[in-house]
């Protein structure tokens, strides 16, 4: 889940939770609010009714009134009790048959030697008939300004992490990993992005270097190894034409010069990986797929022959390969054809299929082999591996490597499908401006 949304889940969900408190909260808010508003309005209407009594004076000893719905009432009264009232509570008073609850100041003072008992009072059910309205005008805004501040969050946001959506496309996704391109410094105000572009960028500097090493090592390396084992092998040849050899010598040099071959092969591929890798060749070729099958096929046919191997191609003939290397994808056919062959049984079978999957087109290269174990199928493409069944077929390891490197240099991606003694699907996904129809 990206971050993005992480946060917009985060600032929604714990704004639910406020308004889902404040709800539970807000009849108790709202009671508490009329009841103060109401005491308030008692403490006023006492002040102006001993306003005109002061100015009027007590015409009458007994004053009582209320109003027509009984929803309010004032009383004046001579007062028995000595000590002084001054309070507002919940109290019950029974009008003409009727029981109400009522919210009653109640005041006592003295006047010309005799004391009186004011009393004003407000019904409780008419105080509280503004609490249902309150709560739904109340809970209506309430949940308007939540709507806005999601809004806000989501805007705010996606402002403030689309740095670190450019780091992330331009950076590591978007482009191949590590981009060895020149640095572009992604706009952004917030240090923490400028410190992680920053350091992404020395990463893959300290990579390119790293890269960079290895592959002129290798290919310093290659260069230095082939003349040695050029004069080698001449040497070797030149010592088989001496008539006084022994046939014991003779065996000896066969093997070295075996030796010799093998490091000869095993040096020409590792310079075949260095320059692939250094884009140190050209995709100006256009060559029908078919075509460049039946060219492996035409070179590799001998082999089919010694294993009894049937080989079936199904390619369309107007798939056409275009800007590729033509020397460097027939080495990737014959690879893994060769490896269909080599790691397949007896009287065994190779099938190439070519289909069209969306924008991509799919060639699957099909054997009936021996597999390859769940173990190993990570590590197939890795050069400094080396497989169980390479060992057994005396093979140096450096096919698939090639054909990885190959893949990657033309924007092919490579997928194996494998399963243990019933044989490989090694799928190459072309990517729809390789091929033209």
């Amino acid at each position: 889940m990206k971050l993005r949304t992480k946060l917009t889940l985060y600032n929604t969900i714990s704004k639910l939770v406020l308004v889902t408190l404040f709800v539970l909260l807000l009849p108790v808010l709202i009671r508490d609010i009329n009841q103060s508003f109401t005491d308030n309005k008692l403490q006023r209407q006492k002040k102006k009714v001993l306003g005109i009594i002061k100015i009027s004076g007590i015409k009458n000893n007994l004053y009582a009134a209320y109003s027509p719905l009984k929803d309010q009432f004032y009383s004046l009264d001579e007062d028995s009790l000595e000590e002084s009232l001054d309070t507002i509570r919940n109290e019950k008073r029974k009008i003409e048959g009727d029981t109400i609850d009522y919210r009653i100041l109640s005041y006592n003072f003295i006047l010309g030697k005799k004391s009186y008992l004011l009393e004003i009072g407000k019904s409780i059910d008419s105080i509280e008939e503004t609490t249902a309205p309150l709560q739904n005008i109340a809970f209506v805004v309430l949940l308007g300004m939540i709507l806005l501040t999601v809004l806000a969050d989501q805007f705010y946001s996606a402002y403030v992490l689309r740095p670190l959506g450019q780091i992330i496309k331009t950076k590591l996704i978007g482009n191949k990993f590590p981009n060895f391109g020149s640095y572009k410094k992604v706009k952004t105000t917030t240090s923490d992005f400028e410190y992680l572009d920053i350091s992404i960028h020395k990463m893959i500097v300290t990579i390119e270097t790293t890269f960079q090493k290895e592959r002129e090592f290798i290919s310093n390396a290659s260069h230095e190894l082939m003349t040695p084992v050029s004069i080698l092998q001449s040497k070797i040849e030149n010592m088989f034409e001496r008539e006084d050899l022994s046939d014991d010598l003779k065996s000896r040099l066969l093997e070295m010069q075996r030796i010799l071959n093998r490091l000869k092969s095993i040096t020409k591929t590792l310079l075949l990986i260095s320059q692939i890798e250094n884009d140190q060749f050209l995709k100006e070729d256009k060559i029908p797929l078919a075509s460049l099958l039946q060219e492996v096929y035409d070179e590799i046919s001998i082999r089919l022959q010694d294993k009894n191997i049937t080989y079936e191609a199904s390619v369309p003939e107007n798939w056409n390969l275009v800007h590729v290397n033509k020397f460097l994808l027939f080495n990737l056919f014959f690879n893994l054809i060769n490896n269909a062959i080599k790691y397949n049984y007896e009287n065994g079978g190779i099938k190439i299929t070519a289909t069209r999957e969306g924008n991509n087109f799919v060639v699957s290269i099909i054997d009936t082999g021996i597999g390859i174990s769940a173990e190993e199928l990570p590590y197939i493409f890795n050069r400094f591996k080396k497989m169980r069944q390479s060992l057994q077929q005396d093979s140096f390891g450096l096919g698939l490597p090639i054909v990885q490197s190959i893949a990657g240099f033309h924007g092919i991606k490579v997928e194996v499908q494998s399963e243990k003694d019933k044989g490989s699907t090694f799928r190459l996904i072309l990517p729809a401006f390789l091929i033209e129809i």
